[in-house]
């Protein structure tokens, strides 16, 4: 905001007489103007929009608005908003994210479908009004659609999967996590039509059993992407197909499939090499021996969710340390056996120095202030996680500091619980949860 002569208070696009905006037209060329237009956000240009007609009709042309983002922009839009945006972008938008705009539903959807079938990225997660309905408009109209998200739109069943199988070849990318009426059946459907899938989301599609996975197995050699957390009826049947069939497979999220045993780990380290991430958390009975081989096998693991593990030990750590030299972030809570010796052998690995950046520790009740000094040669390290670590010490992370300055260490210290005092009141101790 600016003063003029007579103290009135302008706005700095008030700033510009009419003569002014005349020369800057004038200046330069419309096509020059569209082409600065094109790098501003939704919130610029509508405020560009409201400066004049000009500038109006420049800010609001279709091919500034090639991608929209409303979450930080508006959430409770509602439907006829994007029934406007698709009439005056048209086949302009590629991309398109009403994450969490919950009043948006079929009819504005199918609108939406109808006007912008070169739409290649579509993010509707939250968008809890979608249905069936939504994803036959997108079937119809959307051949183009490569990435699609429909997590937590609890209404999507089979219908939808089959509908996206015949209109939408091209897909690459689906996210149907939380969508609990899939089965099977659906992603039979799915799997036969879009063969080109690169990045499955299925976390908590707790009805999916091994026979969809043989599915996936069979029709898409080029996934890269599986997520099945929490689908518990998941075996090892249904995964060793996957790790055949998927042979480009890098990141694989089965934390909670309780059922899967080391023929999984083995089944990995044999037939997928270029496995970057895998968390298997709570996945209770997986041991040593599975992930001996995964380690020997999978030398470019970057990332390791062992959560809850327990019955791995410093073994695990041993070569973990000797074949995996870009491993990055390591979790291993609740994994009670491991000791200070094997977070020795990880500070002394290939990856200690550079790669790695967080290790989570909680619950690790063998875990000493000795693991801390084994850890200060890791100059990459950016968090370490102690809580509930009761040999560990505030002056071991003191320690610490003074070799990794910028780190950041959450731990808990339990107070002291003091004897009982005979005859007299017990002093009150409060429990606190402090990050260092």
């Amino acid at each position: 905001m600016r003063r003029d002569v007579n103290g009135v208070t302008k706005s700095r696009f008030e700033m510009f007489s009419n003569s002014d905006e005349a020369v800057i037209n004038k200046k330069l060329p419309k096509e020059l103007l569209l082409r600065i237009f094109s790098f501003l956000d939704v919130v610029t240009l509508c405020r560009c929009a409201q400066v004049s007609r000009a500038w109006n009709v420049l800010a609001l042309d279709g091919s500034n608005w090639q991608r929209i983002d409303l979450f930080d922009f508006q959430r409770d839009i509602e439907g006829r908003v994007v029934e406007n945006i698709s009439k005056r972008c048209g086949g302009f938008l590629r991309k398109l994210s009403l994450r969490g705009c919950l009043g948006v539903g079929d009819n504005a959807l199918r609108t939406f479908a109808q006007n912008c079938r070169n739409i290649e990225v579509l993010n509707l997660n939250g968008c809890t009004k979608t249905t069936d309905a939504t994803c036959t408009s997108l079937s119809k109209f959307c051949s183009k659609l490569r990435h699609l998200d429909l997590a937590s739109c609890t209404s999507i069943t089979n219908m939808s999967l089959k509908a996206l199988s015949e209109g939408c070849p091209l897909l690459e990318q689906l996210n149907i996590s939380w969508c609990d009426q899939v089965t099977k059946d659906g992603i039979q459907a799915l799997v036969r039509g879009c063969g080109g899938l690169k990045a499955l989301f299925l976390k908590g599609c707790t009805q999916l059993e091994d026979e969809a996975l043989k599915y996936i197995g069979a029709h898409c050699p080029e996934l890269v992407t599986l997520n099945l957390q929490t689908c518990l009826q998941i075996t090892d049947e249904g995964l060793i197909t996957i790790c055949r069939g998927c042979h480009k497979l890098q990141s694989l999220c089965a934390s909670g499939c309780s059922n899967i045993t080391d023929a999984i780990l083995n089944a990995l380290g044999q037939n997928c090499p270029r496995l970057r991430i895998l968390e298997v958390a709570r996945c209770s009975q997986l041991t040593d021996v599975g992930f001996t081989t995964l380690a020997r096998n999978c030398h470019e693991l970057e990332k390791m969710d062992l959560e809850e593990c327990v019955q791995i030990t410093d073994s695990t750590l041993i070569q973990l340390s000797i074949h995996c030299p870009r491993l990055q972030v390591l979790s291993l809570s609740h994994c009670e056996l491991v000791t200070d010796d094997g977070i020795r052998h990880l500070g002394n690995g290939a990856c200690a120095h550079d790669q790695l950046e967080v290790i989570e520790l909680d619950n690790c009740p063998l875990i000493t202030d000795a693991s801390l000094e084994h850890l200060k040669s890791c100059h990459s390290l950016e968090r370490i996680e102690l809580y509930d670590c009761q040999q560990i010490t505030r002056a071991g992370i003191k320690r610490l500091r003074t070799h990794l300055p910028n780190i950041k260490v959450h731990a808990y210290f339990a107070p002291v619980t003091p004897p009982p005092s005979v005859g007299g009141s017990r002093q009150r101790f409060c429990r606190c949860c402090i990050i260092l």
